[in-house]
């Protein structure tokens, strides 16, 4: 009890006006959560009100197209996210007349809706009692209880919810839930927290033992893969182009690129100018330029892409194309899409 008051009074006093903060309505708390995956407040936030202008209620959401969706969601990356967001966004208005399901246990049955989004919608729409834990709640318990739980283990989401579930308090578990979070966020921060003004620096087992640095316990390691994307620009005498839609499952499903040529390895200019005269010897090449000269290096959770781009110029009018100017209508990979602002395309 001592530590939910302490940590609740630290809040009234130190938490951020956030807009879905101030609000029960599930909707956009709904938004912010799933925006905030895997991505900083200040990175989600212009996010979160181009959402809310352009689809200031779920039905708009639902009513939209999924380009448009995928256009307004471009740079804030794993796009998973925003198509599993669009279908929710249909189920809710034209299956459930508008209305979000008002436990824990009902949200989980929809798509894109994990046991963390679950809970914090519960709690924070419905002040459902239940532990909302994400990487933050991991830290400030691991390190106030000194628990040496792996937090990547299969057991650890389990621990670490019934910790949290002892503490929550019964009549006000959604200020609860935000304050434990927004302490991780800004007390108990990963690295060189500032544990000499902490409210718990004569209670917290870590501080205590000389451990801050240690916790939380994290082994498992993600492999990465590298991939090497050689995209291409081709270029007739009537400026137009060809873009083609992602459709394979993966990165960037349902988003636009060049065509591009992809390898498991490094591949130098002559290679790749012989592979665009194989395969595109319709086109009438004229002339291939590398436009990049440093690789650009684009890195995903579990993926490092590796990544030029060449102009082709052909002497052949392209058939199935797309003019150059209007290629910013288009949801592309923010990587292209940089490339495409960068050199005024």
């Amino acid at each position: 009890m001592a530590f939910s008051n302490s940590l609740l009074h630290w809040y009234l006093q130190n938490k951020r006006d956030l807009p879905w903060r101030n609000t029960t309505n599930p909707y956009p708390i709904w938004l912010s959560e799933i925006m905030l995956q895997q991505t900083r407040v200040a990175q989600g936030m212009p996010y979160f009100h181009a959402f809310m202008e352009a689809f200031p209620t779920v039905f708009d959401l639902a009513k939209a197209d999924e380009e448009q969706v995928l256009k307004l969601w471009q740079g804030l990356g794993y796009y998973s996210r925003a198509r599993n967001m669009h279908k929710t966004a249909q189920i809710i208005a034209f299956e459930l007349n508008g209305n979000f399901p008002n436990n824990y246990t009902d949200l989980l049955k929809l798509k894109g809706i994990g046991e963390y989004t679950a809970a914090a919608i519960a709690s924070f729409a419905f002040n459902e009692v239940v532990p909302v834990v994400d990487g933050n709640v991991f830290r400030v318990l691991a390190r106030y209880f000194d628990v040496e739980t792996d937090i990547a283990s299969s057991s650890a989401k389990k621990e670490f919810s019934a910790l949290a579930k002892e503490l929550i308090p019964n009549d006000n578990p959604a200020l609860f839930n935000q304050a434990i979070m927004e302490f991780g966020a800004l007390q108990c921060v990963p690295k060189n927290p500032n544990c000499g003004i902490c409210i718990f620096n004569s209670s917290c087992a870590a501080l205590q033992k000389k451990k801050v640095a240690e916790l939380p316990v994290k082994l498992k390691k993600t492999k990465v893969t590298n991939r090497f994307f050689n995209y291409l620009l081709f270029l007739d005498n009537h400026n137009n182009t060809i873009i083609n839609k992602r459709i394979d499952k993966g990165i960037w499903h349902n988003l636009y690129e060049f065509p591009v040529i992809e390898s498991d390895e490094e591949l130098n200019f002559e290679t790749i100018e012989n592979k665009i005269h194989e395969k595109y010897s319709n086109l009438g090449i004229e002339s291939v330029l590398k436009y990049n000269e440093t690789q650009i290096i684009h890195k995903l959770s579990h993926q490092k892409l590796h990544i030029n781009f060449f102009k082709v110029d052909v002497t052949l009018e392209i058939t199935n194309k797309t003019q150059l100017d209007s290629l910013k209508n288009y949801p592309f990979p923010v990587v292209i899409y940089n490339f495409i602002e960068k050199y005024s395309i």
